[in-house]
């Protein structure tokens, strides 16, 4: 399982484009009938998919877990991002559609994941946490998410953003998780920004048509960065970055949180014409 270590900001200043790549990028995990996982230092949080196609993966341990299996001390939120699949916990079988959200709780042994059809497979994104108590298992499908409309066409960011696991939906240790969906003619997210000092983020885009890009927006309020980001890509963003993203099409994210707090609105805004 691949590593990426912490970055003081400070040292960030000072980045080129491709350090800044390999240091909070995390492409080319869709993979058929592989299940990808990248272990993060930021508040321990686990970023993977599995792609299954021809037949059943199984969530495998990580010798770097020191567990007896994957889930021993994490609880973990996967979202489905493509075709129907299904998802079997210790034995319990879930449905997923497109846009489907599964919460799985600490102390579940054994995860598989299966798609419908392999002409329309299924891709799992996950996020993973440290949990310190056993939240049950919990499926909740899209049009059970709290829903929050935000943004405007004159601005190019009308979105609508679904809640799944947070303080008032699926109960779990540290992990927040939704999906953001924005509409056509839209291409801002996550804009005017913000950061959030007690909580680590990770942002996963999908749903970008081929040949278009996303510019992904990083750093300290007053020191950004950016990278260009494609279909099926994440990005890790520490506690004292920003985190947002402009695409030359519309698209869909799924973001997801740990550390501090439950707490969604926990955010420390910051004015765009404070932007530099």
């Amino acid at each position: 399982m691949k590593v990426l270590h912490s970055v003081h900001p400070e040292d960030f200043k000072t980045y080129d484009t491709a350090l800044i790549r390999e240091r909070f990028l995390i492409d080319g995990t869709v993979q058929t009938d592989v299940i990808n996982c990248v272990y993060t230092h930021y508040d321990r949080m686990i970023v993977g998919t599995a792609n299954p196609v021809n037949g059943e993966l199984m969530l495998e341990n990580y010798s770097n877990l020191k567990a007896d299996c994957f889930l021993e001390r994490r609880e973990i939120g996967i979202i489905n991002v493509a075709g129907d699949g299904t998802i079997i916990a210790d034995g319990q079988a879930y449905e997923l559609k497109k846009f489907d959200c599964l919460y799985i709780g600490k102390g579940v042994k054994q995860v598989l994941f299966s798609s419908k059809s392999s002409m329309h497979p299924a891709v799992f994104y996950m996020l993973s946490a440290p949990a310190h108590k056993a939240y049950p298992t919990t499926f909740m499908a899209i049009s059970d998410a709290a829903k929050v409309e935000a943004g405007d066409v004159a601005t190019a960011n009308l979105r609508t953003i679904n809640k799944y696991i947070h303080a008032d939906g699926i109960k779990s240790c540290q992990l927040v998780m939704g999906l953001t969906i924005l509409k056509p003619g839209s291409v801002w997210n996550t804009m005017p920004p913000h950061t959030h000092d007690r909580r680590m983020e990770a942002y996963f885009y999908f749903d970008l048509p081929e040949g278009q890009k996303i510019v992904h927006y990083m750093g300290e309020g007053k020191e950004t960065r950016h990278i260009m980001v494609n279909n099926y890509d994440a990005v890790v963003s520490p506690p004292w970055s920003i985190h947002a993203g402009s695409g030359t099409s519309n698209y869909n994210f799924i973001w997801g949180m740990a550390g501090e707090n439950l707490d969604y609105t926990d955010m420390d805004a910051i004015s765009i014409s404070d932007l530099r």
